[in-house]
């Protein structure tokens, strides 16, 4: 096990979209280490269904919403998060928890990921109790039924989300 300090921590996600919670747990990961990689995973989506945006459009996306943090990268990634992590060099993964059930998925994930790498910590921020009920399903959905979304995303995801649903 290493005991070098940690200056680079890697924040993944999925982010169909990014919202005001997932900016609000980078923006936090920034201020504990100097140095922030928002991984957009290539992925399915959850639970097996497709994501809403292609995975150049999630990128571009954080990447526009993110462009004011200054120590933050958003890069896309594919297959495991500590293979990822080891090619940039980020010494830590850094994830938000809104509940419980937030917790036990995050708990397992990242024992997989010291059985993998042990030399990768995790690091759980609490969620803002603000966007403690916001995810990313949530947003999709009210945004499908013509609903603004504009007090959980960044504008240049609300408009995103307005022009996908009007198709």
């Amino acid at each position: 096990m290493t005991s070098d300090p940690i200056t680079h921590v890697l924040v993944p996600g999925t982010f169909d979209p990014i919202t005001f919670g997932h900016m609000d747990v980078v923006a936090r990961a920034r201020r504990i280490c100097p140095r922030v990689t928002v991984a957009v995973a290539e992925s399915l989506g959850k639970n097996g269904v497709g994501t809403t945006f292609s995975l150049d459009e999630r990128v571009a996306l954080a990447k526009q919403a993110l462009g004011h943090l200054d120590g933050v990268d958003v890069q896309p990634f594919c297959g495991l998060l500590v293979d990822f992590a080891r090619q940039i060099g980020a010494g830590a993964v850094v994830k938000g928890l809104r509940a419980m059930t937030d917790f036990e998925y995050e708990l397992q994930q990242a024992g997989l990921n010291n059985r993998l790498d042990p030399d990768l910590e995790s690091i759980f921020v609490m969620s803002n109790p603000s966007y403690g009920y916001l995810s990313s399903s949530v947003v999709r959905q009210i945004a499908s039924f013509g609903g603004d979304v504009s007090e959980f995303v960044p504008p240049c995801v609300a408009a995103a989300l307005k022009e996908r649903f009007a198709q």
